[in-house]
């Protein structure tokens, strides 16, 4: 288990799970709303044993995290979104979801034609994802069906399975938080649609109307 309160071991954390990830580890991860669990979205194998700690129906999407707005283009297709969008949703507590291009692993969500993309609010896993040069496959740290996490105590179930944790303690104590991220489909150029109202509701549908988005049904 790795603290990441000690900012000026923030570069040997950032190595350490990046080291693990490379190599196929599922590693826990705090965001800017709850703990999730990260492997590399690359790695077919990592996603496979991704879905087994959780239980997860191997049928329900993963998302994936990404480090940078730049680097969006390159798994999810963004080019139809107004410009200065992503710069003003992104990074924070929003998913976006956009058609996928052919660089994502095909066996990551496979047979679905969009994918989920976050930057999550946090300096550690922006860094990281720059570190790996690929994104992560990022969903919450608890098992399907569970509340998500807010500390890493709460999904101590979990740990063993784990390849290493990595925590700046309780995340806060909001209410809130635990919906996780605002997820919203983008994939129909000039339209919205909420999949997921998430702890970001009302500001990411200001700012999408701001922008000239139409709320779809």
């Amino acid at each position: 288990m790795f603290s990441l309160n000690d900012i000026s071991d923030l570069n040997s954390a950032v190595d350490k799970a990046a080291e693990l990830i490379i190599n196929g580890g599922v590693i826990a991860v705090p965001t800017d709303t709850i703990y999730g669990l990260a492997t590399s979205a690359q790695n077919s194998q990592a996603i496979s044993h991704l879905y087994e700690i959780k239980g997860r129906d191997p049928n329900k999407p993963i998302a994936i995290c990404v480090g940078d707005i730049d680097s969006i283009p390159l798994w999810g297709r963004v080019d139809d979104l107004p410009l200065g969008l992503l710069e003003n949703l992104l990074p924070g507590p929003v998913t976006i979801v956009v058609k996928r291009t052919s660089l994502l692993n095909p066996l990551l969500n496979p047979g679905i034609s969009s994918v989920g993309i976050r930057i999550p609010n946090h300096k550690f896993i922006q860094r990281l994802c720059k570190k790996i040069g690929m994104p992560l496959a990022l969903t919450s740290a608890n098992l399907s069906n569970e509340p998500s996490a807010l500390s890493p105590e709460e999904f101590k179930n979990i740990w063993s399975c784990l390849s290493s944790i990595f925590h700046n303690g309780t995340i806060g104590d909001s209410p809130e938080l635990r919906a996780g991220s605002t997820i919203v489909d983008l994939s129909v150029p000039g339209c919205y649609h909420i999949v997921r109202p998430g702890n970001a509701f009302t500001s990411t549908c200001d700012l999408l109307e701001k922008f000239g988005l139409k709320k779809s049904l």
